[in-house]
This record gives C-alpha cells, sequence and structure tokens, in this order.
C-alpha cells in the first residue's frame, strides 16, 4: 500500500458520499429527514455520524490527544444534526478539504501510529491503515443509507469502487444506465 493508494481511497470515500447526495438531492425533500426504523433515524442522522466520524478521525491523525478529541465529539454531533442537505454537503465538503490538505503534508502514510483509548486500550497500527478505516465506514454506513433510501420505495445509486475507477478514467458513468 502506497501513499498514492491511500490518498485514491480518500478520494472514493469523498465521490461516494457526493454520488449520495447527488442522488438524495434528486428525491423528494422529506427524504433526507424521514423517519426509518433502522440503523440511524434517518438519512440526515446517518450522514451527520459519517461527519463526525471522518472529523473524529482526522484528529487522531493529525496527533490531537483524546484530551482535546473527545470534548469536541458533541459539538461536532450538534454541528451535522438536523442540517440540511445542502449544509451537510458543506459540512462534509469541508472536512474533506480538511482531510486531503492533511493527506498531502504526509510523506509516509505507511509510518506507525499508536492509537491509546482509556477504554479500548492501545493500538499499534498505521496512518494508512487508520485513513482505509475512514472508508471503509463512510462504504458501511453509506450501505445503510441505500437500505434507508430502498425503504421510502426509491432507487438508490451505485457507490460502488469500481464505478469510481470506471469515472476516474473515463469509463462509463453506471448511474446514467
Amino acid at each position: 500500500m502506497n501513499d498514492a493508494f491511500v490518498r485514491q481511497r480518500f478520494d472514493y470515500h469523498v465521490w461516494a458520499n457526493n454520488r449520495l447526495l447527488d442522488r438524495l438531492g434528486e428525491l423528494p425533500d422529506d427524504v433526507w429527514h424521514a423517519g426509518i426504523p433502522s440503523v440511524f433515524p434517518s438519512i440526515s442522522g446517518c450522514f451527520a455520524h459519517i461527519y463526525q466520524t471522518d472529523r473524529l478521525w482526522l484528529a487522531v491523525l493529525e496527533g490531537v490527544p483524546n484530551a482535546e478529541i473527545f470534548p469536541k465529539i458533541p459539538a461536532w454531533q450538534e454541528e451535522a444534526q438536523g442540517r440540511s442537505l445542502p449544509e451537510m454537503r458543506g459540512l462534509l465538503a469541508a472536512a474533506a478539504g480538511d482531510f486531503r490538505n492533511w493527506l498531502r503534508g504526509q510523506s509516509d502514510l505507511t509510518r506507525p501510529l499508536t492509537i491509546e483509548h482509556p477504554r479500548f486500550g492501545r493500538l499499534n497500527t498505521r496512518h494508512a491503515d487508520i485513513v482505509e478505516h475512514v472508508v471503509n465506514h463512510g462504504t458501511y454506513h453509506r450501505g445503510n443509507i441505500a437500505a434507508m433510501i430502498r425503504q421510502l420505495g426509491y432507487q438508490g445509486t451505485s457507490t460502488d469502487y469500481v464505478f469510481y475507477l470506471m469515472e476516474k478514467n473515463g469509463g462509463a458513468d453506471p448511474a446514467a444506465e
């Protein structure tokens, strides 16, 4: 795993979020905040969780101590809860910009990283593994959102990594088919 691949994986994360937000923008406005019996109470709530988690892990990667991160979690949650789709798009874009700025400043994403958590203990890992975790976490919850969209009676959109690669390399847009 090299740095370029790690950066590409994060670009996929941003692409997939935007693709799903674009699809949600095509649906009736009430879909965004609709109450759904699922993992999260609404699609907007699930996106708020993705946002909050992206912010948290970026702080970890930046080396911010837990004593500074933990008090920020409720603020990130508050910042994202109840936002409109355009507002959430803006929050996610700002977080992605901060994440990309951090990524650009890194010369070796495979270097070691030790994370200490008061409840879960110590993890010796690499910066690249945490970026991959952010991507994987987003993929998991975009799957939740896709299911929620279907529960509301609408067709979703594909956010599979292969479609990102196809679009990036000038291939056909799977949504257009």
